[in-house]
C-alpha cells in the first residue's frame, strides 16, 4: 500500500493498477509451480537451488527454477503482492522487455551469486551448500531497489510506519545482510541481499553504458525537437500569441 499526496489532496491507493500480460504470466508461473509442487514435493530439490547439486550434478538450471518454487502460502501471497505492487509501475516506466530481462537477471544473478558464495570457507556461507533455497526473492528485492531509485521519496507502508522508498529498502537491505551472516537464517536472505546487489550493478552498468548514453541523449534531443515543432502552451489564446498552433 502506498501514499499519495500534494498540497491540495491526501489519499491512499492500494497497488499501482491493472496488471500486464507479463506480469499475469510470472505470478500465474509462480502460481502453477506452487500448485504442482506441492502435489509433488520431490521436484522442489530438483528445481530448487541447491549448490551441492549444481557444482557435484550440474543441474544448472536451478539458478532459474529456483525462482518459481515457494514454500508455503504466505512465502507466495506477499512475494506475488510485492511483484504487482512494485513490478507494474517499472514495467510501465521502462517497458516489458526491459522489465523482463531486469528482473530475471536479478533473480538468476542472485542464484549464482548465492551458489559460490556457499563455497566460501565460513559457516554462515557453508550452511548454504546443502540448502534448497527457494523463492522469487532475488528477484523481488532487485525490484524494489530499482522502485526506491526511481521513486525514492514514494512512502511505502513498513509494519506500520509510512517511510521513503529509499529508507525502505536501506532498511530491507541491512536486515538481508545481516541474517545472511548469521548461521540459523541466512538461507534465504543471502538470496535477497544478492538480489539488491544484482539489481544495484545491472542499474548502475546500464547508465554507464556508452550506447545506452548515446540512446538516451538522441531520444532526449528527439523530445525537444517534437516540442518545438507543436509549440505547446498553456492557457487560452491571447492577444499576442494569435500564431500559435496549439493551446
Amino acid at each position: 500500500m502506498r501514499r499519495y499526496s500534494s498540497p491540495y489532496v491526501s489519499s491512499f491507493s492500494f497497488g499501482p493498477g491493472p496488471v500486464s500480460t507479463a506480469l499475469k504470466a510470472l505470478i500465474g508461473a509462480n502460481v502453477l509451480m506452487f500448485v504442482v509442487t506441492a502435489f509433488v514435493p520431490s521436484l522442489k530439490p530438483i528445481l530448487g537451488l541447491v549448490p551441492a547439486y549444481i557444482f557435484h550434478n550440474a543441474w544448472l538450471w536451478q539458478p532459474a527454477t529456483y525462482m518459481f518454487l515457494h514454500n508455503g502460502v504466505f512465502h507466495i501471497l506477499f512475494n506475488m503482492l510485492a511483484l504487482w505492487m512494485f513490478g507494474a509501475e517499472l514495467e510501465r516506466r521502462w517497458g516489458t522487455r526491459y522489465f523482463l530481462k531486469f528482473y530475471f537477471v536479478c533473480g538468476i544473478g542472485a542464484g549464482v551469486l548465492t551458489a559460490f558464495f556457499s563455497l566460501m570457507p565460513f559457516p554462515f556461507a557453508r550452511q548454504l551448500y546443502f540448502a534448497n533455497i527457494i523463492g522469487a526473492s532475488g528477484a523481488i528485492y532487485g525490484l524494489l531497489l530499482a522502485y526506491a531509485i526511481y521513486y525514492p521519496d514514494r512512502p511505502i507502508l513498513l509494519l506500520v510506519f509510512w517511510v521513503p522508498a529509499r529508507i525502505c529498502v536501506a532498511i530491507l537491505g541491512g536486515i538481508a545482510l545481516l541474517t545472511s551472516l548469521s548461521e540459523v537464517g541466512g538461507v534465504a536472505n543471502a538470496a535477497h541481499l544478492f538480489g539488491l546487489l544484482v539489481g544495484y550493478a545491472y542499474l548502475k552498468s546500464a547508465r554507464m553504458h556508452p550506447l545506452a548514453e548515446i540512446k538516451y541523449r538522441y531520444l532526449k534531443w528527439k523530445i525537444n525537437r517534437v516540442r518545438k515543432k507543436f509549440d505547446v502552451y498553456s492557457g487560452g489564446r491571447g492577444a499576442d500569441d494569435w500564431d500559435r498552433r496549439v493551446h
